[in-house]
């Protein structure tokens, strides 16, 4: 496979147009952290933006950062990091779910779009994606939005970037919001909850003044061991129901109690704070119990997002048809879903489910082989995929970027 390495946007322009005159297509990849989620690519030849991977600017005091697609995500977090700052939406890093090295790059983070549990209360990925540079699929370099909220008019083009899977143009360059981190973080813990009750503790929780960031729960497992990032907070495997606090110290410690009294009626909630609250959270964001070199690293893994209040009914149907394991986050409105091997990964079974609550699934981890016979991502209503065939044409009409990613049996 032919292996086209850039080192600035004009590069980037004269192989996507030699793309185009050659009818060849494109594989995008910073460090291909991401390359096993979707389908396999129709094209021989990849687009390496690694060498892309400057912060072109950072301003914290404006509380915006400027940086090439390339540039190494956990580096920028340090970065941002050393400034008491952080990306509001718990960006996930894939790799222990995927097996891969922790390689993943600001583009691919905006590519893929996946927010962890903070998404619902600061929004999403494109939600924090204030402007963009890149070169769409005619070869030509665009730029939409800018580097303050209220440049950001008309059409707001960067908002179709995050999520695109690198499917409508190569990004080069993003300018994205930062935000201070909050001075102190408090976790209540409730245990021995079943789906349904939990279910209804978060949206208690959610539903109150006293300002969540952060509301999941992690059924009773027999797969669970205390090597999954939990440490001793679950015991074995025991039903965990946490609920994030998060401002200055004050503040959190007063919401804290506040809400204790409110979720009385379904338990004495336990405290964490700081730093093991933080470990806590972060095993939540990037699903550590399936992590790939866990007990259930053979299991294919689906993203289900879904109403929150159809949540636990979703999770506990599918946990007992499959005989698999789920974890929710976002107060039920995410479910992550381990399911046993099996050639179809359950997709008959995971979209009949998920469907019936008007949510969508995405299988993140599966053998190739799998993926071949599978829709990774849900098929879309006919005139929702008509009308993102069309914005996906007038980005890249001849499909030479990532073909065949989002779609099994892609025009090769």
């Amino acid at each position: 496979m032919d292996t086209l390495r850039v080192r600035d946007a004009k590069d980037v322009e004269e192989v996507v147009r030699a793309a185009i005159a050659n009818e060849q297509p494109l594989e995008i990849i910073g460090h291909g952290s991401k390359r096993s989620i979707g389908h396999a690519m129709a094209t021989n030849a990849v687009l390496d933006v690694s060498a892309l991977n400057a912060v072109t600017s950072y301003e914290p005091n404006e509380l915006i950062i400027t940086l090439q697609a390339g540039a190494p995500l956990a580096d920028v977090l340090s970065l941002i990091d050393a400034k008491n700052q952080q990306f509001a939406f718990e960006p996930m890093n894939t790799a222990p779910l995927l097996g891969t090295p922790a390689l993943g790059t600001i583009g691919g983070m905006i590519a893929a779009g996946l927010a962890g549990p903070r998404r619902i209360r600061a929004g999403g990925a494109r939600d924090h994606l204030l402007g963009a540079h890149a070169v769409s699929g005619f070869g030509d370099s665009f730029k939409t939005g800018g580097k303050v909220v209220k440049n950001v008019t008309g059409y707001d083009l960067c908002k179709l970037l995050a999520g695109s899977w690198g499917t409508l143009s190569v990004m080069t360059e993003v300018t994205l919001k930062v935000m201070p981190k909050p001075e102190a973080e408090r976790t209540l813990l409730l245990r021995g909850l079943d789906d349904a009750v939990a279910n209804k503790a978060m949206t208690a929780a959610l539903g109150s003044p006293f300002d969540v960031s952060g509301a999941a729960h992690l059924p009773k497992s027999a797969f669970r061991a205390k090597t999954d990032g939990l440490g001793d907070i679950a015991g074995q495997g025991e039903a965990l129901t946490v609920l994030r606090l998060e401002g200055i110290t004050a503040s959190a410690a007063h919401r804290a109690g506040s809400l204790r009294e409110l979720l009385a009626p379904f338990g004495t909630a336990t405290l964490i704070e700081d730093a093991p609250s933080s470990t806590l959270w972060a095993t939540i964001r990037d699903v550590l119990p399936f992590a790939a070199g866990g007990a259930l690293g053979s299991w294919s893994v689906w993203r289900i997002v879904c109403p929150p209040a159809s949540g636990a009914a979703l999770g506990t149907q599918l946990a007992r048809e499959t005989g698999g394991d789920v974890i929710y986050d976002w107060g039920g409105g995410l479910i992550w879903a381990a399911l046993p091997p099996k050639g179809d990964a359950h997709a008959p079974a995971v979209r009949a489910r998920t469907n019936a609550v008007g949510g969508h699934a995405t299988l993140i981890r599966a053998a190739e082989d799998v993926r071949r016979e599978v829709d990774v991502f849900h098929p879309q209503a006919p005139g929702i995929a008509a009308l993102s065939e069309r914005v996906r044409a007038s980005f890249d009409p001849k499909i030479i970027l990532n073909r065949g990613r989002l779609s099994r049996g892609a025009a090769a």
